[in-house]
């Protein structure tokens, strides 16, 4: 569902209760335009241990391709201090 940025200033967090107790997400139009998307906590939660999830296996699929390297983590960090310095 779309709602207008200037009917959530009327009807505030009353719309989005109303609105999220049925659907998954609801997007807030700026001037005709889609510019934001509201969910609740809880698929907020979920969609970011999918981010996790996928970061996860994007690290094992690089690591099993040999495009990784073992090293402490103060290595880790003199070489971001390196990089920072460049």
């Amino acid at each position: 569902m779309v709602i207008s940025a200037n009917e959530l200033k009327t009807k505030g967090v009353t719309l989005l209760d109303k609105v999220l107790g049925t659907l998954d997400e609801v997007l807030i139009s700026v001037r005709g335009k889609h510019k934001y998307v509201v969910v609740d906590i809880a698929r907020y939660e979920y969609l970011r241990e999918c981010e996790l999830e996928q970061a996860y296996t994007e690290a094992q699929k690089s690591i099993k391709e040999g495009k990784s390297e073992v090293m402490t983590a103060q290595e880790h960090l003199d070489r971001l201090d390196d990089a920072l310095r460049d």
